[in-house]
């Protein structure tokens, strides 16, 4: 892996956890940059550089999603149907982080190819672990493959 830091990309409409997930990575003391969409529709928009989002055409893609269930115009479900089924987005590491505890919702998110499926914490200090092991595993332990355009 490259010296650069892997980004990482949120997918949540709740404007509090992207807050409280940015904010973790600065108490674990990360460096990743992290960047936000609301849905999957605008998640879909980020990584294809459209619209809004065509200024980062250079950009590589983020090297690991996060990904919230319940979202409004285009939920976490389709959103990753329609990331494993794209060639350029399929090998990006997705990580379902949801409240949902629901068997069916973590049963139905590995068959449709997630990577990780973990509920949100809820203390902050918890949260700040989970950050700093999730960064530690796809960011140090596993090899991932280059998403440099």
């Amino acid at each position: 892996m490259s010296d650069n830091l892997v980004s990482i990309h949120m997918c949540d409409d709740d404007p509090d956890d992207q807050l409280l997930v940015s904010d973790a990575l600065q108490e674990a003391k990360l460096a990743n940059p992290i960047d936000f969409s609301n849905n999957g529709l605008e998640l879909l928009q980020y990584l294809r550089r459209e619209g809004e989002f065509s200024h980062l055409k250079d950009q590589p893609l983020p090297g690991l999603i996060l990904l919230d269930l319940n979202m409004p115009i285009m939920d976490g479900r389709e959103v990753l149907i329609e990331l494993k089924k794209d060639p350029v987005f399929k090998s990006i590491p997705v990580v379902i982080l949801t409240t949902s505890k629901a068997e069916e919702d973590i049963a139905k998110s590995y068959d449709m190819g997630v990577n990780s499926f973990v509920i949100k914490p809820v203390s902050f200090d918890t949260l700040v672990n989970l950050v700093k092991s999730m960064a530690s595993y796809w960011f140090h332990i596993v090899s991932l493959p280059n998403t440099d355009k």
